[in-house]
């Protein structure tokens, strides 16, 4: 299975004229690293040529490495029916370099370049509707980013007495991420199911 994989690389390699800077089998998958100049071509090209047939983009997502000067990865997964065959597409980018949309190739594009934007705050050029789609209108940051904290920014709420919903500042009601109240190095302060056959034994 490995070999077909990256012979299918090589091909797609010396067709593309630079547009694939590195192309390896892993986990039993074709995987090519791109650059943002050259995408849009290097899709078409996975679409249309019959050694390839990838004409279905199961997927658009990103990768977040805060410690890389370009901290995004912008991952196509890429499907061919008729070689039952998968190939993934890397792209890395960082937080104001917009990567070109894929939705003038593969329709189904436009939504995942949207939860990519959404989550992450990667910008897509060309995209004909770039704008938030999980989360609500307001929002603030991206959650997926790993510098994002756990609990917002902002929390959403009803007030009764406006009769509207409010945006209010996260206010931590306990110490934070320390959730471990039932922790067995401190002890809890009730009896905990079980424990009173440990007392038992210690008596007898």
């Amino acid at each position: 299975m490995t070999e077909p994989l990256q012979d299918l690389g090589e091909h797609i390699k010396q067709a593309t004229a630079g547009a694939v800077v590195t192309a390896t089998v892993r986990l039993g998958e074709l995987m090519l690293d791109a650059t943002p100049d050259k995408l849009i071509g290097l899709l078409t090209f996975l679409r249309d040529d019959p050694r390839c047939l990838f004409k279905q983009l199961v997927d658009v997502c990103g990768v977040d490495w805060p410690e890389r000067e370009k901290r995004f990865d912008v991952v196509y997964n890429l499907l061919s029916l008729k070689n039952n065959q998968r190939v993934r597409i890397k792209v890395a980018t960082d937080e104001s370099t917009p990567v070109p949309s894929a939705a003038t190739v593969f329709s189904s594009a436009g939504w995942f370049e949207r939860e990519t934007y959404d989550l992450y705050g990667v910008w897509f050029s060309d995209h004909p509707d770039l704008r938030r789609i999980l989360t609500d209108y307001g929002f603030e940051g991206h959650p997926l980013r790993k510098d994002f904290p756990l609990t917002g920014f902002v929390e959403l709420r009803w007030d009764d007495l406006q009769k509207r919903v409010v945006y209010e500042p996260v206010k931590l009601q306990q110490e934070f991420r320390r959730f471990d109240f039932l922790s067995p190095w401190e002890g809890a302060p009730q009896v905990l199911p079980g424990d009173e056959k440990a007392d038992e034994k210690a008596k007898s």
